[in-house]
């Protein structure tokens, strides 16, 4: 679609340098921009290889010289302190485990990004994820399908999107493998065309959660390990430090391995037991957003994923009168986590998902 604007959304990686260099090859009048997000009286800033860094809006300034394209950097760190940060400390306070790149996905990139970029006069936004948008003439429904490259395929934080969303979204990347984004790159002779990916979460320095949640005044009370009998087998350093499945860094010498199978933050208990009992058949999900439709209306077949590693596996969906969702697996899943989400397919396409609430059994 020659001469529609877009603003892409340049983290200073390979990926959305050449989603870039994509769309203007495809005769859209492209703008690179920089979301910044990390306060700025936070020395973590200068961390190399983050999205967040000084020299990760270096690398995409770089690159929009080479591409010769407008860039600029939008500040969004209020909101990313509030809607991001924020809420993960929270969901750890309460014995959860948050998964922040959705939360960014849903506040920042698709939302808060979108609407500062539609008030500049762009048609779309674009991102470097690997992901398929397109529309169904049948359904009259945008929908999100899952990435030519199944190893880079980032669906799983994205079950959030609305239909006014999509519509506004690009994502060139979907129809392409890493492998061929790297020749890309290195084609255009551009710097960035072996920088590694980003692994951790981009706010938390060397993925140290506990420092991280110390500088944020998280207060990590120490409390009982409990057997799945109740009975106290040790002491632990405060719950936040602790996710559904871990068997490393408990500290625990009770003869044989354990994991962590539950996080009880009324009793501030962590309730460890063996590797049969880190499984689950089914679990509640809430705040659910659905794009195959509007809303779950009748259960469903579909397969579900509860980590973003994690395989998709078969289940039933089915709403609940209180307006969640029950999800029921035919095969029990490994470290069903509250506060991660699931998220559910019909072959390639997103039906939706949720965030997991809790564990029925």
């Amino acid at each position: 679609m020659a001469n529609k604007k877009v603003f892409v959304g340049m983290s200073g990686g390979v990926d959305s340098s050449i989603a870039a260099a994509l769309l203007k090859e495809q005769g859209y009048d492209v703008t690179g921009v920089t979301m910044q997000i990390w306060p700025s009286d936070q020395p973590h800033e200068e961390v190399e290889g983050s999205c967040c860094s000084l020299s990760a809006v270096e690398d995409a300034r770089r690159v929009a010289q080479v591409l010769d394209i407008p860039y600029y950097v939008m500040n969004f760190r209020d909101l990313f302190a509030e809607k991001v940060i924020k809420s993960f400390c929270n969901e750890y306070i309460e014995g959860r485990t948050p998964n922040p790149c959705i939360a960014c996905n849903r506040y920042i990139k698709f939302e808060a990004f979108l609407h500062k970029a539609k008030m500049l006069g762009a048609d779309y936004i674009a991102t470097g994820h690997y992901a398929r948008i397109y529309y169904n003439e049948e359904l009259g429904r945008y929908l999100l399908a899952r990435s030519e490259d199944d190893n880079k395929d980032q669906t799983y934080a994205l079950y959030g999107f609305t239909q006014e969303q999509l519509a506004s979204t690009l994502m060139p990347l979907g129809e392409y493998k890493k492998p061929q984004i790297r020749e890309l790159a290195a084609k255009l002779d551009l710097q960035v065309a072996d920088k590694p990916d980003s692994q951790e979460i981009c706010f938390v320095p060397n993925d140290d959660y506990k420092t991280f949640l110390k500088e944020k005044n998280v207060e990590l009370k120490p409390g009982p390990f409990l057997d799945t009998q109740g009975r106290v087998v040790g002491t632990h350093e405060g719950i936040a430090n602790y996710t559904i499945g871990q068997r490393k860094g408990l500290g625990l010498a009770l003869g044989k391995p354990v994991y962590v199978v539950k996080i009880d933050p009324e009793k501030n208990a962590v309730v460890v037991g063996d590797n049969t009992e880190v499984f689950g058949s089914s679990l509640i999900s809430m705040d659910n957003n659905f794009i195959l439709f509007p809303q779950l209306e009748k259960p469903m077949e579909v397969t579900a994923k509860v980590r973003y590693s994690a395989p998709a596996a078969s289940a039933v969906i089915e709403p609940t009168k209180d307006g969640k969702v029950l999800v029921k697996f035919h095969k029990p899943q490994r470290a069903i986590t509250p506060g991660q989400a699931v998220v559910f397919y019909k072959d390639n396409i997103v039906v939706g998902g949720g965030t997991i609430e809790k564990q029925i059994d």
